[in-house]
């Protein structure tokens, strides 16, 4: 057989150039119309209706960790588990609002109540969160995640009391396949990506339930050594950073040994729409801390204000807890 050499003639070269670039100017058309907040919206509704499995490599601190994931709606609950593929064997559980955290070398099962917050998403932003002086948000690139197409946003922070995020968006679901919380030197502190993932909704139940049997394992449940109550509180922050807002108020009560009473803690919540501090205030104790301490991606910075013990928690940058923790202020009657 001959194979005969096309020839491309100045008209026809001219006809797939027009060709060639329509279909470009309309894929970027088609990527330019959804905005970020359109993105994250969709990312709020994926994140809780998804259901979905495969392994997730969490980087943090230098270090790095496999997860085996499961996710699973089952008659409107959630179901998941999280296991670790390295160290303890750390597994958790979830079911609803309440989470098994399966302890397999101290054979101990640790059981907390939980918001409805994902337990492997619960620091990402949602939807509904325009531009504002303390963020931008913005579109920018496509490119593949585990093998699937998908979109990168971009929320960048205005000043230093804050972590920026990227987020890569599965196209077709909006799904987060990896999250990245980066400083501003655009270094990341934590990232959590996706190497394989299923989204399907025949997830086997087998894959939701703890791997190893529990007979023989302590069981230690959360609500039993407090109770938390919503109150109002006379404590306020002197020096709050721009845009951070009290968004919760509770006292949390511990159970004293008997012949003791029970020790009250303040909790209040301070929050942007995307970054949150929790701040702690309780009786100070002799040989309580003082200063600032690491414990996985969030900073913590303790005080003593006025003979109380103030401690502010969060994936904020060290400068902003302690600015928090050290304005801490009740009011003089």
């Amino acid at each position: 057989m001959k194979i005969r050499n096309s020839v491309i003639t100045p008209m026809k070269k001219a006809a797939l150039t027009s060709i060639t670039l329509a279909a470009l100017f309309s894929t970027a058309s088609s990527f330019a119309q959804s905005s970020p907040n359109d993105w994250l919206e969709r990312m709020s509704v994926a994140v809780s209706s998804t259901n979905y499995e495969g392994t997730v490599i969490r980087r943090q601190n230098g270090e790095s960790e496999a997860l085996k994931v499961a996710h699973k709606i089952v008659d409107g609950v959630v179901n998941e588990r999280l296991a670790s593929q390295e160290g303890n064997g750390l597994e958790i559980i979830r079911i609803g609002d309440e989470v098994h955290c399966i302890l397999p070398d101290r054979k101990s099962v640790l059981v907390e109540p939980w918001n409805n917050q994902s337990t492997l998403f619960s620091a990402l932003p949602q939807g509904n969160l325009p531009n504002t002086p303390q963020y931008n948000l913005s579109v920018v690139r496509e490119g593949r995640v585990a093998g699937r197409a998908a979109v990168m946003i971009a929320v960048r922070p205005h000043d230093e009391y804050r972590y920026g995020h990227r987020i890569w968006l599965d196209k077709e679901s909006a799904f987060p396949l990896m999250t990245s919380l980066v400083n501003l030197e655009g270094q990341v502190i934590e990232e959590v990506k996706f190497a394989d993932i299923t989204i399907a909704d025949n997830i086997a139940s087998s894959a939701l339930g703890p791997s190893i049997n529990l007979d023989s394992f302590t069981w230690y449940r959360e609500s039993d050594r407090f109770r938390a109550i919503e109150v109002e509180t006379d404590w306020q922050c002197d020096d709050l950073p721009a845009g951070f807002h009290p968004v919760s108020t509770q006292t949390e009560l511990m159970p004293a040994d008997e012949g003791e009473e029970e020790t009250s803690t303040t909790h209040i919540v301070y929050s942007d729409g995307i970054a949150s501090v929790s701040v702690f205030i309780a009786s100070r104790v002799v040989g309580d801390n003082q200063g600032w301490t690491l414990v996985g991606t969030s900073n913590s910075f303790s005080a003593d204000v006025d003979g109380f013990q103030v401690t502010a928690v969060g994936e904020v940058p060290n400068i902003t807890v302690q600015r928090i923790a050290s304005s801490m202020r009740r009011p003089v009657p």
